[in-house]
């Protein structure tokens, strides 16, 4: 047997030398170890005493309407005319192509309802006062799945209520 004449050797006597990303993770779990060992601390504060505030009127929506769209003469008309339940259901009021369209919060169920009606009926009268030879008013559920739903219109001079019907299929 031939022993090869190099000498092994020893380790002893060289640094130990840690990376950036070995000191990052020895850092890490020292803090996860100490973290863990630490007790939650709890801060008690005296209660904060509630006061009442005064319960909003309810304000018909006329008031603040949200649109840059908004037909600002009809929003003044309804505004200074009425401020019963079916005004308080308006959010806004727009002429649109020579149309007046009243919108309201409505659900899409509210077809030919009190409110609908009432509002359809006064935003007739506006356009009929206004001198509007063919008048033509669609009221609208609030934003849905299906947009903005008809819930009450006239559509023309011959329309004679604001009733919504629907075409019979047979």
């Amino acid at each position: 047997m031939v022993r090869s004449r190099r000498r092994r050797r020893k380790a002893a006597g060289k640094p130990l030398v840690l990376g950036v990303s070995g000191l990052v993770a020895v850092g890490a779990a020292a803090y996860g170890l100490f973290a863990v060992s630490t007790p939650p601390v709890v801060r008690v504060s005296a209660p904060v005493p509630v006061v009442a505030s005064p319960s909003p009127s309810p304000v018909s929506a006329v008031e603040a309407l949200p649109s840059k769209h908004t037909d600002r003469r009809a929003a003044d008309y309804f505004k200074k005319r009425w401020s019963d339940k079916a005004a308080t259901r308006l959010k806004d009021i727009r002429t649109v192509g020579g149309y007046l369209r009243i919108y309201t919060d409505l659900p899409e169920s509210a077809n030919n309802s009190k409110e609908a009606l009432t509002l359809c009926e006064r935003g007739l009268e506006y356009l009929r006062e206004a001198g509007v030879a063919e008048p033509v008013v669609f009221v609208q559920a609030e934003f849905g799945e299906n947009g903005n739903p008809v819930l009450a219109n006239v559509l023309g001079a011959s329309d004679t209520d604001c009733r919504v019907t629907h075409p019979d299929l047979d």
